[in-house]
């Protein structure tokens, strides 16, 4: 790509997990709404269950999540007592045994409970939910400092993939971003959880961190490509920190600019497809068996929350402090501040802090954003059926799209509107002349590139 298209194109723009993004997330959502969002759930739907941990040892500096930093173990262990209430509260309202196809749990980092807490947690939710036969259930680990006995309680509590964070594996960039962590200790891990029967592995790498290099982020992709993740994500670093303050820490001299950056992103996805891993979405390479390239090929690739998935669940339970959940109606999320979220359970209540009510121009423009975001490609018209629209409705979406095809970002033929392979890095730029809530000086989201 030209080094100028680069340049011009190099704004902030959503990731668009969701559509609409959480910032346009309201007060007004609250936990009234959500119960009987909750309530009026279809009794054969199955659901997705996400499950937020927020909490860690020590910060990265590279973090965009919602955690903070225990140096004892007490509040993590109220915190599991809390949300087993949760749990026990969201299924009264569902009533007991519901289906679900999908569990992940995230954070902060999981990992930090006990080997006794995991698998009470794991059995709290098979407990309350029939998990259909061919359920995934996804762990993120950190692998620092993690214990067998730790991998063992989740292989007893049934989980069958998990999800490891490298970032880079070199250690003068790992200083600089404050997450010391030797390549043996990753490998030990992945290799005790193949040992346990736990054979799903996704890694996720960083490019644009503080000191990286081309040569160096080709170093860290061949390194892992020999512990033979199924999946890997490559996330560019977003550097926001007057969101997150602890990415202050960062010298900003020291991270790579604009054209290093998609250099580094450049040279470590072609390595991948090299070794026979398929370029998805935006910043996803999965082997041409697993079932994320299957679902690529069959059009039933997703994106939710967690980023891309194979799961099509209509409703997402959030659970835990922070946590996002998606119901046909709209999205929630629940408190972010520990206290205030178990405030509300204590009370009774569902913690829901905001959300955000769909309007049927909303799920339209969800859905063409979507298949951008997983395919490259949208036939508006064909969309605009589905939801009893007129593609006109869409035409000044078009018109915007017009300047970003004389660019080379897309090609437009009628009402299709297809994203060159060269362009895939600003695949959001392109999803986001459907976006009619984003603002030219939003501050919320990451760079482009």
């Amino acid at each position: 790509m030209q080094r100028e298209i680069l340049k011009k194109y190099d704004r902030l723009v959503p990731r668009y997990t969701s559509y609409p993004t959480a910032p346009q997330f309201q007060d007004g959502v609250d936990g009234e709404l959500y119960t009987d969002w909750l309530r009026s759930l279809d009794p054969d739907i199955a659901l997705s269950l996400y499950v937020h941990v927020p909490f860690c040892d020590t910060m990265c500096w590279f973090c965009g999540c919602n955690t903070k930093i225990v140096n004892r173990y007490a509040p993590i262990e109220a915190y599991l007592d809390t949300l087993m209430d949760e749990i026990d509260l969201i299924v009264g309202i569902l009533g007991p045994k519901r289906i679900a196809n999908h569990i992940h749990w995230g954070g902060g980092s999981p990992t930090i409970l006990k080997p006794e807490h995991l698998l009470r947690l794991a059995n709290k939710l098979r407990e309350n939910f029939t998990l259909s036969v061919d359920a995934e259930f996804a762990v993120e680990i950190d692998p620092r400092g993690l214990d067998d006995s730790a991998l063992e309680a989740l292989a007893e509590g049934g989980i069958t993939r998990a999800s490891i964070g490298v970032q880079d594996i070199n250690p003068i960039v790992q200083k600089a971003v404050n997450r010391i962590q030797p390549v043996e200790v990753t490998r030990h891990v992945i290799d005790t959880l193949r040992s346990l029967g736990i054979t799903a592995i996704n890694i996720d790498l960083m490019y644009g961190l503080p000191y990286q290099t081309v040569e160096g982020v080709i170093r860290t992709v061949d390194t892992v490509l020999e512990m033979q993740p199924d999946r890997l994500a490559l996330f560019g670093y977003a550097h926001v920190p007057w969101m997150k303050t602890h990415m202050k820490q960062i010298n900003e001299e020291v991270l790579p600019g604009r054209d290093e950056r998609y250099d580094q992103m450049l040279a470590a996805s072609t390595r991948l497809e090299e070794n026979g891993y398929r370029w998805i979405g935006l910043d996803h390479f999965a082997k041409q068996s697993d079932d994320m390239s299957i679902a690529h090929d069959a059009g039933l690739l997703h994106r939710n929350f967690q980023g891309y998935t194979i799961d099509p669940c209509d409703a997402l339970v959030g659970l835990g402090a922070s946590s996002i959940g998606a119901h046909p109606n709209g999205y929630i999320q629940n408190h972010s501040p520990v206290r205030t979220w178990r405030a509300c359970i204590e009370d009774g209540k569902v913690p829901t802090a905001k959300g955000l009510v769909l309007s049927d121009d909303d799920r339209l423009r969800r859905a063409i954003i979507e298949r951008l975001m997983c395919d490259l490609r949208v036939d508006v018209a064909e969309l605009c059926k589905d939801y009893d629209r007129q593609p006109q409705d869409m035409l000044s979406c078009f018109d915007s799209l017009k300047s970003l095809q004389d660019d080379g970002l897309c090609q437009i033929d009628g009402w299709r509107v297809e994203i060159p392979e060269q362009s895939r890095i600003l695949m959001r730029t392109v999803a986001s002349a459907f976006d009619k809530y984003l603002s030219p000086d939003a501050k919320r989201h990451s760079r482009a590139v």
